[in-house]
């Protein structure tokens, strides 16, 4: 029986590219047309449906390849999880050149470690991101979506609300917005008197 090499890669935004992650698992000898891909998915989003795909291709005796551990899980729980049910599937899991061993008490130290290191550095990113943004908040340049109606149409949708002829569907495709968003307006807009 030969044994398969079946590939995953994974990026978490539109931008990056995921050329250097395909050309690294060709090298490593997985066959192009065998390496699944989730673009734009973070690794701690566990509905990833390249990696599905990927772990519904290998079959007891193969391995499964990644470039690196954290372009599979982003958290200890998570890789582990992997690992182990690939394990009882009785399929290898390859983190670059290295397979990881379960049975070796080093493999699994390593492969723990790496896993902690991965969950640090997604956390360390969400910290970073959330600084990032409360800065940009404080300096007044984070001001949210902008609104979908001028204050002007607020001030009209409300008053139109408040004469209690209009429907709020019909609001809405008066303005040509959502009913969630009338229903935000007529709450955010004061009433008007008349």
């Amino acid at each position: 029986m030969t044994t398969i090499l079946i590939g995953y890669a994974r990026c978490s935004t539109d931008r990056q590219d995921l050329a250097a992650q395909r050309a690294a698992l060709e090298g490593l000898g997985v066959a192009s047309d065998r390496i699944y891909t989730d673009h734009g998915l973070t690794g701690t989003n566990r509905a990833r449906p390249g990696l599905d795909q990927a772990l519904a291709a290998v079959r007891t005796g193969d391995t499964l390849v990644v470039p690196k551990l954290d372009r599979l899980a982003r958290s200890v729980p998570d890789a582990r999880g992997i690992a182990d049910a690939l394990v009882a599937r009785g399929i290898k899991l390859a983190l670059g050149a290295s397979i990881y061993d379960p049975a070796d008490p080093m493999g699994r130290m390593f492969f723990n470690i790496l896993a902690t290191f991965a969950e640090f550095e997604s956390d360390l990113i969400r910290l970073r991101t959330r600084e990032g943004m409360a800065i940009a908040r404080s300096r007044g340049k984070l001001r949210g979506k902008k609104p979908k109606l001028s204050d002007k149409q607020q001030k009209e949708l409300r008053r139109m609300n408040d004469t209690g002829e209009y429907a709020i569907a019909d609001l809405a495709e008066l303005f040509s917005v959502s009913r969630p968003t009338v229903y935000r307006v007529i709450a955010r807009e004061p009433a008007t008197s008349g």
